[in-house]
């Protein structure tokens, strides 16, 4: 092994110190090309976090395009402004960055899919929460491209899906990505994480997103046994449908 719509979204850090979360409303879009950035090595968190900065401020002055990076991290947890260092169960296993981004503990690793989102929303209307309810349906249209029905939850962060049926007494919900984004100069950065088929005993190191009781998945784990690459073209067709905004890989 490698390693309908819910009320609120995911904790979002803007830069003025206020941590947001809510409902979305509608679909965005722009006629501007996304550049598609894929990295087949393991980029170290530093150097991510570096690159999304440079381009957040890019973007904001007009000098270069918006950006998706698909990619993955070596092992390693990361920590976001709502993080309690009680939900770091182990803290001598991996690495662990503090980032701004919203949220809490979040581990990543290989097999699962990074994908950082750097969009300007000055384009789409100044509009935080459609851009987090976006993510979302981006994340849950690329699931259901492989027959897998995945949802948002008002109380709970993330995208989940139904283990069992429902009404069983043993029927369970697991979480099978993380969302976490911050903005700037109404530029986002970070995003999303989809497990493919990461270590899932690694996400044991933390409370993963600060919430207890409920179980982590992947797209192995279900018994989808996809490829990277097939996984980041179902996330490509679905990034254009939801966000209604063309793409130029580079």
């Amino acid at each position: 092994m490698r390693g309908g719509i819910a009320n609120a979204g995911p904790p979002i850090k803007r830069d003025n110190g206020d941590v947001m979360t809510g409902q979305a409303a509608g679909l965005i879009g722009t006629k501007d090309a996304v550049e598609w950035r894929i990295s087949d090595a393991p980029v170290a968190y530093p150097d991510a976090l570096s690159f999304m900065e440079e381009r957040v401020e890019a973007i904001h002055k007009n000098a270069a395009p918006e950006t998706v990076w698909l990619l993955e991290h070596p092992p390693l947890y990361t920590a976001g402004t709502s993080a309690d260092g009680a939900e770091l169960l182990d803290p001598d296993r991996f690495p662990v960055y503090r980032t701004g981004r919203g949220g809490r503990y979040t581990y990543h690793g290989p097999g699962q899919r990074v994908a950082y989102v750097m969009v300007d929303l000055t384009r789409r209307g100044h509009d935080v929460r459609a851009f987090v309810k976006n993510l979302e349906q981006w994340v849950i249209r690329t699931l259901a491209q492989f027959s897998v029905t995945a949802e948002s939850r008002a109380e709970r962060v993330g995208i989940w899906v139904r283990r069992g049926a429902p009404g069983n007494p043993v029927s369970r919900e697991d979480k099978i990505a993380a969302i976490g984004v911050r903005v700037r100069h109404w530029v986002t950065y970070h995003g999303i994480a989809v497990n493919l088929e990461p270590e899932l005993e690694h996400f044991s190191g933390i409370v993963p997103c600060g919430i207890s009781g409920y179980g982590v998945t992947s797209l192995w784990d279900l018994g989808v046994t996809a490829t990277m690459p097939e996984l980041d073209a179902a996330l490509m067709a679905s990034f254009e449908e939801v966000f209604e905004t063309p793409i130029r890989r580079i």
